[in-house]
């Protein structure tokens, strides 16, 4: 289900070419996000996984420089979910849960405009994940840690009447060792809307 709406929000991001030079937004811009949270956790022997869906809500930050018809960025995002997964009973590690907190994001993002006012872009930098490892029996007090990770993703941005812009991103990101070392690795797959302001 995640891998599908993962790949419907590539297409729709990429599908449209330019058949003419536009010019790319640029300059200072904030806004908020919201979308779907799928989050996937490995056991770190491979001998176990599990996943959930929640929302993901966040505010993000940034710069682009127009180069025309093309523009290049930094952005930075953080964001909340109330993802938890639970391991199998089988699972023989110490701790059977974990819960996703806080996400943190930096990096860097290019694009180009598609027509005058929409403009598909890329995005990739470093992310990091707050965690929180629990069992049900709650014997053992719950682990907290964060776990430092890679991001890449992409979408398109809409111009809207005045300062206001719109996004529509599909973004993917993956963790290791999150909060304990009975898990492996961790990824999220988030498809988000945003409504910002440019400056």
């Amino acid at each position: 289900m995640r891998k599908g709406i993962a790949i419907a929000a590539l297409a729709a991001a990429f599908a449209t070419t330019p058949a003419l030079a536009q010019s790319a937004p640029g300059g200072l811009y904030i806004g908020a996000l919201a979308g779907y949270e799928g989050i996937d956790v490995e056991a770190q022997d491979g001998s176990a996984s599990a996943d959930a869906d929640s929302v993901v809500y966040g505010i993000s930050a940034g710069y682009d420089l127009s180069l025309g018809s093309a523009f290049v960025g930094i952005e930075g995002e953080i964001s909340t979910s109330d993802g938890t997964t639970e391991f199998p009973a089988s699972f023989g590690g110490a701790r059977d849960g974990l819960e996703a907190n806080g996400q943190y994001y930096v990096g860097a993002r290019a694009g180009f405009a598609l027509t005058p006012g929409i403009t598909a872009y890329g995005k990739a930098g470093y992310t990091a994940l707050d965690t929180s490892a629990f069992t049900q029996s709650g014997s053992l007090d719950e682990l907290k840690d964060n776990a430092g990770g890679f991001r890449f993703g992409g979408g398109v941005q809409i111009g809207l009447p005045g300062p206001l812009e719109a996004r529509v991103e599909y973004r993917r990101s993956r963790y290791d060792d999150a909060a304990s070392p009975d898990f492996g690795e961790t990824t999220t797959d988030q498809v988000v809307v945003g409504l910002g302001v440019r400056f």
